[in-house]
């Protein structure tokens, strides 16, 4: 059949037509994958062909409140190797093994993997300085040592359980590392080039650096130099008492600042592998839950004294040695008891009849309402992993017996760091804070504060003048009661002693305690409150002659460390038979050694020198303390030699 001219000429226009269409469709296409995807296509292809070699960010410092570095990164390069870029791996494994202490075998099995990068570890991990320059010079085909670094902690075990350690990839594992992890770990960066299919480096390509962003630096409210004498005393504790454990707190009570916070046993955080995990995990400050003893009638006084329920000088107490509470018979430390004393004797001699009247005056739900307001029975929230809660009576268990046990501290479990948070409330004014160890933040490249820690108030519990009430009854303990041990003459402390039995297996210890003291200073103004548990120490086991000397020592130092200013009208402190008391150097200057002679009432020893009838200089100086007993060195000279530059 034969097809007549006018259809083939209509076939050829609609071929036509559909050419020039598809045609048209194609420039169009073409046009805008040119220029309207064309970037993102070539961004697309050259990222197919880019490989990434990763530089670690440095992660960020963490300094004492005083900017002293307690952690800081150490540049330790870690190897990688780009497998098809390698020309001849059993050559380049041979070479690699003595360097990195691992097998030929472990290495040509990495080496030969088909991955772009592969991490040459645990060898190539972290490596030295010295090493990695050994590794570059054999200018290894494929084999790439870049920028990585770790932990380094310049004072050993120094706040171990505060700073915490990182894990072999720079992350926090435990303490503030862990807590402020994000922070400090900063934002890691890259060199990149092209390669293609093979792996060859592209012809006319250039490497791209992706500067890494460093973490910022960590302010912590600790003062290194508190943070040193707090170890070196429980590391002499240790040795003394040979107890199971040791803690110990100091915070500024009027913002919840920790100024130092240790314990025993402790580890090296960058040597923890070589502990128990249970070491280094129990931050016992503030995991370890125990029955605190008498520091806690500091609570159930202040609560008595805001409910009016006490007058602490005029109301007087007969305490014969035991009191009957619910046919349980709860008796005082001292045998045969104190007697007739005030209530004000009755806290100086942490007397428990005393304290279990007082819980009785206040009864149950007071008394309870108190224990929950100073913040126990739940966390403080203190920014550290692996805080506890403390454990109290239910209010439907409560009974006349638990009532009064309460009152002078057993049957309740707390923490350390509840308790140091409650007594700061007990004698700051009333206000409890959140406890805290991160000061600030700050850009580790402009040294701007990017962040600040406020001080954070939970609630007020008791009023100012409650407050100074019992600041002034604990200054009395540590005078003329319990606490003499830790008095730091000149500087006005206030503090309570405590001594409780061991919980084993459900039932209390007769001969394993947990004794601790503590003390606050200047009584009047306190700027500093240090806590003290000792756990089963050998020997005596009595609060005020085990834990208070320490705290005595950490304040005395820590006073000087804040450069806080010795203080007037402090209470003297009474001595017990066979004390040496301390006494004030008189001013003997003008003065003959007749007339000292008659002076002096046996209080010092006199060494003289030069010759004369008149004292013309002494040491020491007129107005210094010192213990009776003392020598002091007199100078002798005529009337017209003395000297009153003293």
């Amino acid at each position: 059949m034969k097809v007549s001219n006018v259809t083939v000429r209509r076939r050829l226009f609609i071929i036509l037509l559909l050419a020039g269409v598809s045609f048209i469709a194609l420039c169009l296409r073409l046009a805008y994958v040119q220029l309207w995807q064309g970037e993102e296509l070539a961004g697309k292809a050259e990222d197919s062909w880019r490989r990434e070699i990763p530089y670690v960010a440095k992660r960020g410092e963490i300094v004492d409140r005083n900017g002293v570095q307690l952690a800081y990164n150490v540049s330790s390069p870690t190897v990688f190797a780009i497998p098809v870029q390698i020309k001849d791996h059993p050559a380049t494994a041979a070479a690699l093994a003595p360097l990195l202490d691992m097998s030929q075998e472990t290495i040509l099995g990495k080496i030969k993997k088909k991955q772009f990068i592969v991490n040459l570890g645990p060898g190539g991990r972290k490596i030295t300085i010295d090493k990695a320059e050994q590794i570059r010079e054999l200018g290894l085909p494929g084999i790439v040592v870049a920028e990585d670094n770790k932990r380094f902690y310049p004072h050993g075990s120094l706040a171990a359980h505060v700073l915490g350690f990182t894990g072999i990839d720079n992350q926090g594992l435990t303490g503030v590392e862990a807590k402020y992890n994000s922070e400090l770990s900063g934002i890691g960066g890259s060199v990149s080039f092209l390669s293609d299919a093979a792996g060859r480096l592209m012809p006319g390509s250039s490497d791209t650096y992706d500067e890494p962003k460093d973490g910022l630096t960590m302010k912590l409210t600790i003062d290194k130099d508190i943070q040193t004498v707090m170890e070196r005393e429980l590391d002499q504790a240790m040795t003394k008492l040979q107890p199971d454990g040791i803690i110990a707190i100091a915070m500024d009570p009027n913002n919840g600042e920790i100024l130092g916070m240790a314990s025993r046993p402790t580890y090296e955080p960058d040597k923890y592998r070589e502990v128990p995990s249970e070491v280094y995990n129990r931050n016992l400050p503030i995991w370890m839950t125990y029955e605190p003893g008498s520091t806690f009638k500091i609570i159930t006084l202040a609560a008595a004294l805001e409910e009016n329920k006490v007058d602490l000088k005029n109301e007087r107490f007969f305490d014969p040695g035991s009191i009957e509470v619910g046919g349980a018979k709860l008796r005082c430390w001292k045998k045969g008891g104190h007697g007739s004393q005030t209530f004000l004797e009755v806290v100086e001699n942490s007397c428990n009849p005393g304290f279990v009247t007082l819980g009785n005056r206040l009864g149950k739900d007071k008394l309870f309402e108190y224990i929950k307001n100073f913040g126990f029975g739940t966390k403080t929230g203190i920014d550290i992993g692996g805080e506890e809660n403390g454990i109290l009576f239910k209010p439907s268990q409560v009974g006349p017996v638990e009532l009064a046990t309460t009152a002078f501290g057993q049957g309740v479990s707390v923490t350390p760091i509840q308790q140091i948070t409650a007594v700061s409330a007990a004698i700051n004014g009333g206000t409890l804070y959140k406890p805290h160890v991160a000061k600030e933040w700050v850009n580790p490249e402009t040294g701007e504060t990017v962040k600040t820690v406020e001080p954070e108030a939970v609630r007020n519990v008791i009023s100012e003048e409650t407050s100074k009430e019992v600041r002034e009854a604990l200054e009395s303990v540590v005078a003329k009661g319990t606490g003499k041990n830790a008095f730091i003459d000149g500087y006005r402390v206030g503090g309570k002693t405590g001594t409780a039995q061991k919980v084993k297996n459900g039932r209390y210890s007769p001969n394993e305690h947990i004794v601790s003291f503590i003390g606050f200073a200047p009584a009047d103004d306190p700027q500093i409150v240090v806590y003290v548990a000792v756990d089963n120490p050998q020997g005596i086991q009595f609060g005020g002659v085990v834990a208070a000397p320490i705290v005595h020592n950490i304040m005395e130092d820590a006073l000087a460390i804040l450069e806080i200013p010795r203080r007037e009208k402090q209470i003297e402190r009474e001595y017990a038979y066979g004390e040496v008391p301390i006494v004030t150097v008189p001013n003997l200057i003008g003065k003959t050694v007749s007339e000292i002679y008659e002076d002096l009432n046996m209080n010092f020893n006199l060494t003289t020198a030069g010759s004369g009838k008149t004292v013309i200089q002494q040491a020491p100086a007129a107005g210094t303390r010192v213990d009776r007993g003392s020598t002091i060195r007199i100078y002798l000279g005529e009337d017209d030699n003395i000297s009153h530059s003293h």
